[in-house]
Formats: structure tokens, sequence, C-alpha cells
């Protein structure tokens, strides 16, 4: 494998480890459906596959970190909107927490490293 296949790896692996989080912070700010929270990960270039994200939905639904309604629309079938629950929110803190410890040890190894 070239450095650029291995490079595109780690950024594929480094996305994963963000999504459930990415998608905390998304629905800590509203109500959303599965194809609208796969559109802002997009917008904002954490691609990502359909197949990854709806089973990673039912995951957090199953562990409580989310609950979901059905809505009707004007643009097709009934849509499933998502919400974050209160452990949901629980856990969204946590992983803040996480992002910020992991990020300012990053920020001082690179400070070190790269003059």
């Amino acid at each position: 494998m070239d450095n650029t296949g291995i490079i595109e790896n780690n950024k594929t692996q480094m996305r994963r480890g963000v999504l459930e989080y990415s998608i905390l912070l998304i629905l800590a700010s509203g109500d959303e459906y599965a194809s609208s929270i796969i559109q802002k990960l997009k917008d904002v270039n954490i691609i990502v596959a359909e197949g990854t994200t709806y089973p990673l939905l039912i995951r957090l639904k199953k562990l409580g970190l989310l609950n979901y309604r059905w809505e009707e629309s004007t643009q097709g079938p009934p849509r499933k909107y998502y919400m974050i629950t209160e452990l949901g929110r629980q856990q969204l803190a946590g992983l803040d927490a996480a992002w910020e410890e992991l990020s300012s040890s990053i920020e001082s190894i690179r400070k070190v490293t790269y003059r």
C-alpha cells in the first residue's frame, strides 16, 4: 500500500471513531431524520455511507441515547426523526470532555514535534 492509501485508511478510521460523537452533536441542536444527519456529516467532510449510519442510529437507540418519532412528510413517505435523550446528553458531555482532553494532548505533542 502506498503512502496515499495508508493516509486514506487512517482518515477513514478517524472518521469512524468520531461518528457517534458527531451524530450526538448534530442531534443536540434539534431533531433530524437520517438523510438529513448524513447530509450534515457530508457538509463538513465526514463522508459516511448510509450502510454505516443506519446501524449506528439503531445501536444508539438501543443504548437509550436516542429516541425517534414518525412524522408525515409533504415529499413522500413519513420520516423517522431522531432526537437525543437525557442519557444521550450525558454521553455527549462525556464525549466532549474526552475530545477536549485528546485534542489538547495531540496539540501538545504537535507543538513539541513540529517546529
